[in-house]
């Protein structure tokens, strides 16, 4: 057979231009099929038994339109049930309306109820009391204005009353006036004590009485802006009464007002699943922290006060048995809002430096830990990154017996776009402890959830490289989708199954004692176009770890509902022989990736008959009083369910 001749190479190149434009407007006209093809194969890779055993997989929640909220807070109760706190849900049409929301999720029923929300408990502090409720204080007592949106200069008036005869009540709208007449009036009733007469040795003194309200200028525009000092008349008062009570105020501006914080409070009862009023606070604050003392009590610290000031270092008290709150000034420390205060062994208050807001650039931002029988605190150095620590992430590495506090990520202050993907490390059993580097991130994180698991791990998920979610580098949006399990055992991060819903501020996440773990919320300040506003994500999705594929779970039969601290307890379980570990893990209480309640402690092991004996250490700082899931887990670090025991 005669050989066919070899094509020239003019010809061989039209040939494969001709191939490559008919491949081209294949591809092209089956885009979508490709497309589909691309996430049919990933949805197979993602579901299979072996991906889940090694990654752990994500599920969507389906929510009931009327049960969809800004959730800005959550708890997991000791019913097992998940509180999902908005208030207003940082939106101001619904603060107006006094439309403040609370939401009951039942995950073991798969139901949600709505709970009847007294005030805007939005940006409130919270912490778990002993007896199992949920103690919230603080919140939104106005919002914020911008100041493109002010026409009215306005600020803080202090009213003085020089007169001994008791406290005089002035109503909103009340009329100050300016040495040169420019008047200005209240946004509020006020009440003025009298002057007390106070003794300072030998000499007697009289105090004025005063009291603080908003004013604003009567006439709109720059007229009436006070950049100094001065002094007020109040409108209608004649004789003595307009020389001994009158205004006195800094400044009157058009700048910016900033959220006003609120001094209600209240326990919410997971039984009655009601708010129950107690006593205010001694101060208003929005975005105050609240830890738990050793001794149940529970201390309040930072915030913003009624007229958007930040806190210097004014912290307060609540005494659990009698449900109020009294000033602590011999605690006096400054801290950024909602700083990360972990509670050590000892009864120490260890601040990682993770925060989120408000606050000095530089004073309050130091880690140390924080002595409180007599306001010590000793700095623990080390920290690389140490400017980022704002919407930073931090948590009591399991168990809590090693007394190790690790940090993750975090942003420079203010609305930065600069983050980091740092973690690090605080040994702080040694007498000098310092921090020392932690593997890094995948990708630089602020808003990163951390999550306590029950085989001595911490998933961390959600998050953004930019300011809420935006801009970061080339990227319009910055929300980061990838999850990782640490584990303290090698110090090294492990790949866990990709979330599919963005998380960046106002977000959270929270162990369920069923195992799992329930993500909800984010406020993105952008839209994916990075032109328009965001909308607050109502989704909420649900993360199985990889323990939940990885064979059949231990049981747990019989157990006490309440057990002492330092006393060893039985439970019942027919997988005795296979248990090589038992953790008590504290419930979260989780708002702006700040919570300071999740622990978990380990319980020493012994055989017994029908199942185990479990010790409990008997150090309160260790073990604070509450409510605790106990988990039992096996050799292949499979947990059982969670069930719930009362520490006392």
């Amino acid at each position: 057979m005669k050989p066919r001749p070899r094509p020239s190479t003019a010809r061989r190149l039209l040939s494969a231009g001709i191939a490559l434009v008919v491949l081209s407007v294949l591809v092209f006209v089956n885009r979508p099929m490709v497309a589909f093809g691309a996430d049919a194969y990933h949805d197979f890779t993602i579901n299979r038994q072996s991906y889940k055993e090694r990654h752990g997989h994500w599920s969507r929640l389906e929510v009931p339109q009327d049960f969809r909220v800004n959730a800005i807070h959550a708890a997991l109760l000791n019913t097992g049930k998940v509180l999902i706190i908005a208030g207003s849900g940082n939106n101001r049409d619904n603060f107006e309306a006094g439309t403040f929301r609370t939401v009951l999720y039942d995950p073991a029923k798969d139901s949600f109820s709505e709970v009847p929300t007294p005030t805007d408990v939005f940006c409130a502090g919270h912490t778990f009391l002993p007896n199992g409720n949920l103690l919230v204080a603080g919140g939104t007592k106005s919002y914020e204005v911008l100041e493109k949106d002010i026409t009215h200069a306005a600020g803080v008036m202090k009213i003085k009353n020089e007169a001994p005869t008791g406290p005089r009540t002035f109503l909103k709208g009340t009329t100050l006036l300016g040495r040169d007449g420019t008047a200005y009036r209240t946004r509020a009733d006020l009440t003025v004590p009298g002057a007390k007469a106070m003794k300072h040795g030998d000499k007697v003194m009289t105090h004025a009485g005063e009291a603080e309200v908003w004013v604003d200028a009567v006439q709109a525009g720059d007229g009436s802006i006070v950049d100094h000092p001065a002094q007020y008349t109040v409108a209608g008062l004649t004789g003595k009464d307009k020389q001994n009570i009158y205004g006195l105020s800094d400044k009157i501006t058009r700048e910016k007002q900033e959220y006003g914080g609120d001094k209600t409070s209240y326990e919410f009862d997971p039984r009655t699943e009601r708010y129950v009023r107690t006593g205010d606070m001694v101060k208003s604050r929005w975005y105050p922290t609240l830890a738990e003392l050793p001794d149940g009590d529970v201390l309040a610290v930072s915030g913003l006060d009624e007229f958007g000031r930040m806190l210097p270092g004014d912290n307060e008290r609540y005494i659990k048995d009698q449900r109020r709150w009294v000033d602590a000034p011999e605690l006096k420390r400054v801290f950024p809002t909602y700083p990360s205060l972990h509670l050590m062994a000892d009864g120490r208050l260890f601040f990682s430096g993770s925060n989120s807001g408000y606050g000095s650039d530089t004073e309050g931002r130091t880690p140390g830990l924080w002595n409180l029988k007599n306001n010590a605190f000793q700095v623990v150095p080390g920290l690389k990154d140490a400017r980022m620590t704002e919407t930073s992430s931090s948590v009591l590495l399991p168990p809590a017996q090693d007394q190790r506090v690790m940090i993750f990520g975090g942003g420079e202050v203010g609305e930065s776009a600069v983050s980091t993907k740092r973690t690090a490390i605080a040994d702080l059993d040694g007498t000098n402890p310092e921090y020392a580097p932690g593997p890094d991130l995948p990708k630089p994180a602020r808003y990163l959830s951390t999550v306590l698991l029950p085989d001595d791990t911490v998933l961390t998920t959600g998050g953004s490289s930019g300011y809420r979610g935006g801009r970061y580098g080339d990227q319009t949006r910055s929300d980061l989708y990838n999850a990782q399990i640490y584990r303290p055992a090698t110090g090294k991060f492990e790949t866990a199954a990709d979330s599919t819903v963005g998380r960046n501020y106002h977000s959270e996440a929270i162990l369920l004692n069923d195992g799992r773990v329930i993500t909800m919320g984010s406020d993105p300040l952008y839209d994916e176009t990075g032109r328009n506003p965001g909308t607050f994500e109502q989704r909420i999705e649900v993360y199985s770890p990889p323990y939940l594929f990885r064979g059949k779970r231990p049981t747990i039969g019989r157990n006490p509902v309440t057990v002492q601290r330092g006393t060893t307890f039985g439970v019942a379980t027919p997988d005795a022989a296979r248990i090589r570990a038992a953790r008590l893990i504290r419930p979260s209480a989780v708002t702006h990736v700040t919570d300071v309640d999740q622990r978990s402690v380990a319980l020493d092991i012994t055989p017994a008959t029908g199942g185990l004996a479990l010790s409990v250490p008997k150090t309160k700082g260790l073990v604070p009083s509450g409510w605790y899931m106990l988990f039992l887990i096996d050799a292949e670090g499979v947990p059982s369910a969670g069930r719930w025991i009362q520490v006392r």
